[in-house]
């Protein structure tokens, strides 16, 4: 089973969200303090292949170092940006995505953005700032299923 996953991290580095999405419709989003170990294996039970977008240089050394856990080790892993760039598809997840026509709920929302909601919902508790935060993160998992399934039907170059 593939799981698409993706994290999001604070102005200090912390991991704050884990969101990983098992087709067909498991989502699992870990949230500041459930962002553990067992909780990941948790969330990952019965995958053997997992799906990123610059996860080899980013997600997963990143979990590695906050949570301890190499996924590498574990689970068959495939950063589909370089599945990308066969394509002649060069950016951010959201770039490819606007070149691919995959849309997203949470528009104009960005990695920096993302560390300015965390910190509203930390500092503040505001909740509202949270759920934005969790929408972006599940169009992110949920958007690499959708562009793996986009690569699948392209030819290379």
């Amino acid at each position: 089973m593939k799981a698409y996953l993706d994290i999001e991290t604070s102005f200090g580095g912390e991991i704050t969200i884990i969101g990983v999405f098992s087709p067909p419709e498991r989502l699992t989003q870990l949230v500041g303090d459930e962002v553990n170990s067992t909780n990941l294996w948790n969330a990952l039970d019965g995958v053997s292949e997992i799906l990123t977008y610059n996860g080899a240089r980013f997600d997963l050394p990143v979990i590695k170092r906050h949570v301890r856990l190499d996924l590498n080790r574990y689970f068959q892993c495939r950063d589909l940006m370089y599945d990308c760039w066969k394509r002649n598809l060069y950016g951010g997840l959201k770039k490819v995505e606007e070149q691919l026509g995959i849309e997203r709920a949470s528009k104009g929302i960005d990695g920096m953005e993302a560390m300015r909601l965390w910190e509203r919902y930390r500092l503040y508790g505001d909740g509202e700032a949270l759920q934005v935060l969790l929408a972006y993160n599940r169009d992110d998992v949920m958007n690499l299923f959708h562009l793996e399934a986009f690569l699948a039907e392209m030819t290379l170059p």
